[in-house]
């Protein structure tokens, strides 16, 4: 940690919000927290100069961003957003001694020791073991999937993929004929075909379809609203079937990564429906892999509720350890 990377701004870019915060100093704590509306402005750079001006900052030492997209060079391309920008070129435009930019699951990962109980609500039983393996997932606008990994010097590895585009597997044959009804409208199926905000449009659309149903132009908070206080039976089978893939996608990273540090639910939607995964098949799916079911009774899980974004927190540890 160094004192010439202060003050820092710090970024949670997604497809449909960019979130901001400011850190003064090494033992400071985040101020100046705000969030825009990607599609407000043009580029990222418009975006961090908008927040500098309201909030009347100065001009950042340096600058540490987590964004919803894969980071394989200097070239970033945002998969749900028409963002792009070269990072040596934004560095020179921001001004910036330094600049970072990491996948924003990755930045998630990097934040998890650092989340209070206050920060979380368990799903579930199961107790963390110190010092093991920890994973994240969370739908939003996509799904970002990572993992923090503990290293042979006592410090910790945050995974940089891109999980979330992996081949979505059916639990019964029910799923099966709605990833199938997918397959016919986009090829791959992926998680994050169904496992996002967009996702659980396509997950109502496939229901109603299947079930011969008038398909509605519904938003994902409406088809939340609907199945909750209306009794659209249709809703509340697709927003079951979402619970229900999440858990079992969750057990599979778990499985993976061996994550008895405990299985995390960020981003957008895992708050929202706090409800829904208590009562709905997410735990019941996160534990039912046959002979491995003890295995993950054992693990705990939580989403994340607090008001701060994490991943802003793990750029600052990433600008720490750059």
């Amino acid at each position: 940690m160094t004192a010439d990377r202060y003050p820092r701004l710090l970024a949670d870019v997604g497809g449909t919000n960019a979130r901001f915060a400011w850190k003064a100093s090494p033992d400071a704590a985040l101020s100046h927290i705000g969030s825009w509306l990607c599609n407000e402005h043009d580029s990222l750079q418009h975006a961090i100069q908008h927040h500098l001006q309201v909030h009347g900052l100065a001009q950042p030492r340096a600058c540490g961003i987590g964004i919803a997209n894969p980071i394989t060079g200097d070239q970033v391309r945002m998969t749900n957003h028409h963002w792009s920008f070269s990072i040596a070129q934004l560095q020179q435009a921001l001004g910036v001694e330094k600049l970072v930019v990491i996948n924003d699951f990755t930045a998630i990962a990097l934040s998890l020791p650092s989340l209070s109980p206050a920060d979380l609500r368990p799903i579930g039983g199961g107790q963390a073991v110190a010092g093991a393996p920890m994973a994240v997932l969370g739908p939003g606008t996509g799904l970002g999937v990572s993992g923090l990994l503990p290293t042979s010097s006592g410090q910790w590895a945050a995974i940089n993929g891109e999980g979330g585009h992996v081949t979505l597997a059916a639990g019964d044959a029910e799923e099966a004929a709605l990833i199938e009804h997918l397959r016919h409208r986009f090829g791959h199926v992926s998680v994050e075909r169904v496992l996002s905000g967009p996702g659980l449009v396509n997950l109502y659309e496939a229901t109603a379809d299947l079930a011969g149903k008038t398909v509605l132009a519904l938003a994902p908070a409406d088809i939340v609203e609907r199945a909750r206080h209306h009794g659209d039976v249709i809703c509340a089978k697709a927003l079951g079937h979402f619970c229900a893939l999440l858990g079992s996608v969750a057990g599979n990273l778990a499985l993976t990564l061996g994550a008895r540090g405990g299985v995390f639910l960020a981003g957008g939607m895992a708050p929202r429906i706090l409800g829904e995964l208590g009562s709905a098949p997410f735990r019941q799916r996160f534990e039912g892999k046959g002979r491995f079911s003890n295995y993950l009774a054992q693990i705990p899980t939580f989403v994340i509720v607090g008001d701060v974004s994490p991943a802003l927190t793990g750029v600052s540890r990433a600008l720490d350890e750059a």
